[in-house]
């Protein structure tokens, strides 16, 4: 120990801060005795400290000599009483919860659990070494020059095109990214799927969690990961698996978020602040359980061996509790500002807002996140449900936020298999006014609509099988949703069929129109522009495998999509009526005498009562007027209006044209039923139009020529 001197340290930061000659620790616990930090040379502890000073709960000391690279953990010292809640075991090296490295992965022995594992029961005591077996936090150097980064331009939510896709999957086997940075933060820089993301006009890229997580025991004995990575263990540090360059794995992040920000992409990360890797009673313990499991997490009141499993996932993260509140928000805050991530996508969100008694609009959490002056002015989306009671709560979230509306993909998928009414889909067209628009002054872009995501078939499996296929799991085809609202165009799977092919790909354009078409803002899920399968696989989340990733020898029906896809995206950015902030109600405004949306019926008249009741009417249309006003003022708005016509029937429909003041004529901007949707044909008012059968077309006003 001649090498280090430890003095008292600061209470603050939390964390291992290097100064320059030394590192200062600190780690909240209310409940240990004793923290020590341990040094390590690779796998060998080769020193270790007793943090000398214990202010406001807070554990802490400074040891000069440290710096960046150094491996460390801790150990604390605690009661092993598993009735009372506290679960301390000193023989177990623990990771730091605001580490901002991590080195290494978890060998998976009896040894990380504070119980004998082998007795599968919780309450004796393991005395044995876990820091054999455990990754390591690192000391990091925080310095990275962003100058080299162009001036970060904010992407309006009326302007935001969500693509959610994963690091590995997408850049695991592009041909043209070196071999050695396919999977890698490198990777997904390259130039060549920069250019595939900016080519296609997506805004925001929103990254399936980097957060450094675990990989299931029970899943690695299947010879199987937890791909998808919702088991984080470390809110701070970026997951070295994802790193070409390990040592610096958080310099390669910084790098890839820097390159796509200099080609005007916003980097989004989906986020599991609601529970972490360490599971329930019978789970290992790899950090918060063992610093200060009390605190940490939700415990039933009456039975405190026992947690509170609001997530499915075994624990709950107590965000009740003022500290774990304050990792949480430092955690935001450290991506959000030293990282330059320009927003979240919370897991199971609702588990975020829950108070003891319930999901409260008004909870803790949510308070804290809406004062906060960086992180209100970000992008903050929720997945706002989760498996507790009263877990479900689209639309329950307050100003501010955007959230998943799950009420839109299930609707989508049942109108386009000929399940859903227009009177159903109507209202997921403009926003879902109905579930966003409580709130005063909540916008249509509150509505993240997607038609498909991770979880879940791909786009392309959704118009190709009936049933889910998720025999690689390992679970005897048990596991995964079986309520997909699916329709295989009348062959399971893969097919030679000429006819069946062709539905398909018309049906996926139709999905795709629906999506980027519609007020709110969309989310398509990577690799649905080309048609990517997973095999039938509506739970790839152990699948780090050819199921998983991204095929890029993209065929001639690939090729297309991939044109009809980039064409959609355009007609969404060049008519801004399609992408109004302000719901659209097809309310009268007295003030300019417009109405800013009309449906209409294949006669081209009004649709009445009748015709919204009507079970068997499956062809309709909207007009969305572009003089309606933008904004309070009222003031006529300059866009150009569009009707737009959906028929999911199977045959076709004679369907006339209506009047408009921005005529006098309607242009055909997109068909489905033509391979790229392009077409540009002028069609006179109270003309009639055979719209195909299983179609979308959208027409904008203009001149006869």
């Amino acid at each position: 120990m001649s090498d280090f001197i430890i003095e008292e340290g600061l209470p603050y930061p939390l964390g291992a801060h290097w100064s320059g000659k030394g590192t200062n620790f600190a780690v909240f616990s209310a409940n240990a005795t004793k923290v020590e930090v341990c040094l390590f040379d690779g796998d060998r502890e080769t020193h270790r400290f007793e943090l000398p000073e214990y202010t406001d709960q807070v554990f802490h000391g400074y040891i000069a000599g440290v710096g960046p690279g150094t491996f460390y953990g801790y150990r604390v010292h605690g009661p092993y009483q598993p009735d009372a809640g506290h679960r301390f075991n000193p023989n177990k090296l623990l990771l730091d919860p605001y580490a901002r490295a991590h080195a290494g992965s978890l060998t998976w022995n009896p040894a990380v659990f504070g119980y004998k594992m082998e007795t599968g029961d919780d309450l004796t005591f393991d005395d044995r070494d876990s820091a054999p077996f455990m990754p390591k936090c690192v000391v990091v150097d925080p310095d990275f020059d962003w100058q080299a980064e162009a001036a970060r331009q904010n992407v309006h939510w009326d302007e935001t095109i969500v693509y959610e896709t994963h690091v590995k999957g997408f850049t695991k086997k592009h041909p043209d990214v070196p071999e050695n940075l396919r999977g890698t933060y490198a990777g997904f820089a390259a130039p060549q799927l920069i250019a595939h993301l900016t080519s296609l006009g997506v805004t925001s890229i929103e990254l399936l969690p980097v957060h450094s997580f675990i990989n299931d025991d029970n899943l690695l004995k299947k010879n199987l990961v937890n791909y998808w990575g919702y088991n984080t263990i470390g809110f701070f540090a970026p997951d070295p698996r994802y790193a070409s360059d390990v040592p610096n794995s958080l310099r390669e992040f910084k790098e890839m978020v820097s390159k796509l920000h200099r080609a005007g992409l916003e980097v989004i990360l989906d986020v599991v602040y609601n529970h972490t890797a360490e599971g329930n009673e019978l789970g290992p313990t790899l950090s918060f359980k063992g610093i200060d499991n009390a605190s940490y997490y939700r415990l039933l009141p009456d039975r405190r061996r026992y947690y509170i499993n609001d997530t499915g996932t075994g624990n709950t993260v107590n965000l009740s509790h003022p500290r774990v509140i304050q990792m949480v928000m430092d955690s935001l805050r450290y991506w959000a500002g030293h990282m330059h991530i320009d927003g979240f996508r919370f897991d199971l969100g609702t588990i975020l807002a829950r108070e003891v008694y319930g999901f409260d609009e008004q909870s803790g959490f949510l308070k804290a996140m809406d004062q906060d002056p960086l992180l209100s002015t970000i992008k903050l989306i929720a997945e706002p449900w989760d498996c507790g009671p009263g877990g479900y709560q689209v639309g329950g979230f307050p100003p501010g936020w955007a959230e998943w509306n799950d009420r839109f993909r299930d609707t989508a998928r049942d109108y386009w298999r000929g399940e859903a009414t227009p009177a159903a889909l109507a209202t997921r067209l403009l926003g879902s006014g109905d579930i966003f628009g409580r709130w005063g002054g909540r916008r249509s872009w509150a509505s993240v609509n997607f038609i498909t995501a991770h979880d879940g078939f791909t786009l392309n499996d959704w118009a190709s099988y009936n049933d889910k296929h998720n025999e690689a799991n390992g679970e005897a085809n048990h596991d995964g949703n079986s309520n997909n609202r699916s329709w295989n165009c009348g062959v399971e799977g893969p097919t030679d069929n000429p006819e069946v092919i062709a539905l398909r790909e018309r049906q996926k354009r139709n999905m795709l129109a629906t999506l980027l078409l519609s007020q709110g803002t969309p989310m398509l899920l990577g690799g649905d522009e080309f048609g990517r399968t997973q095999q039938g696989n509506n739970n790839a989340y152990c699948q780090d495998s050819d199921i998983s990733w991204f095929d890029w020898s993209l065929g001639d029906d690939a090729q297309k999509l991939l044109a009809f896809t980039r064409r959609v995206i355009q007609l969404r950015r060049d008519y801004p009526i399609l992408r109004r902030s302000r719901f659209l109600t097809g309310a009268h405004d007295k003030q300019l005498d417009i109405r800013d949306v009309v449906w209409v019926n294949a006669t081209g008249g009004e649709m009445t009562n009748g015709d919204w009741e009507n079970g068997w009417l499956k062809c309709f249309g909207v007009v969305l007027d572009g003089r309606a006003r933008k904004t309070a003022i009222p003031r006529h708005g300059e866009d150009d209006s569009v009707l737009i016509i959906l028929n999911s029937y199977e045959g076709e429909v004679d369907f006339k044209l209506p009047h408009t003041t921005a005529g006098p004529c309607w242009s055909l901007l997109l068909d489905t039923n033509v391979g790229d949707g392009a077409s540009g044909a002028r069609f006179e008012f109270d003309s009639t139009y055979k719209v195909p059968g299983r179609s979308f077309l959208l027409f904008v006003g203009g001149e006869l020529v």
